[in-house]
């Protein structure tokens, strides 16, 4: 299965979860087993052998991408998760969304300096979300190798503002114009 292919599989919903926004669900890519497969496949083959530790997925469809990678990997998954959801001491971190503002934790100890992170979510949109999580890792010791997202909303300005911040992103597809 080609970039294209899993392209042309992703739903767009119109208007939501706000009136304006153009929602890309993933949820096609994870009904059949094949293209599953294939997705965690393309990522698999982007870090295999890149000496990390964790993949770190925020909450909630990046757990799914994130942690069949670590699994494929046989390396640690690190939950990045909405406030309020994690049982242990948390470090906090707030940041705007396209439609609004949001915040995410992750466990004081939930890796250790020097440790090598690839932070998982299933798109990037405005960017607020992986920046709040790499600031996340890096507070608590990680090292952020790389972003990845199955999609780019490059109209957005997400991705831009990661290369800003020096955070390497690497996507499967991406949707521009909407």
């Amino acid at each position: 299965m080609t970039r294209e292919s899993l392209q042309k599989v992703i739903r767009t919903v119109p208007d939501w979860p706000v009136k304006g926004v153009q929602f890309r669900d993933i949820t096609p890519l994870l009904q059949d087993g094949a293209t599953f497969r294939e997705l965690i496949y393309l990522f698999a083959e982007r870090y295999r052998g890149k000496q990390l530790d964790y993949v770190a997925g925020i909450d909630a469809r990046g757990f799914i991408i994130g942690s069949a990678l670590a699994y494929e990997l046989n390396i640690g998954f690190l939950p990045v998760r909405k406030q309020g959801k994690l049982p242990y001491a948390t470090v906090c971190e707030s940041y705007a969304l396209e439609y609004g503002k949001a915040s995410i934790e992750i466990h004081v100890d939930a890796c250790c300096r020097g440790d090598r992170v690839v932070l998982v979510d299933d798109l990037v949109a405005t960017g607020g979300t992986l920046i709040a999580a790499h600031k996340l890792i890096r507070r608590v010791g990680g090292e952020v190798v790389e972003a990845a997202a199955i999609v780019d909303l490059p109209d957005l300005g997400g991705s831009r503002l990661l290369q800003e911040k020096g955070l390497p992103l690497y996507t499967l597809c991406h949707f521009s114009g909407e």
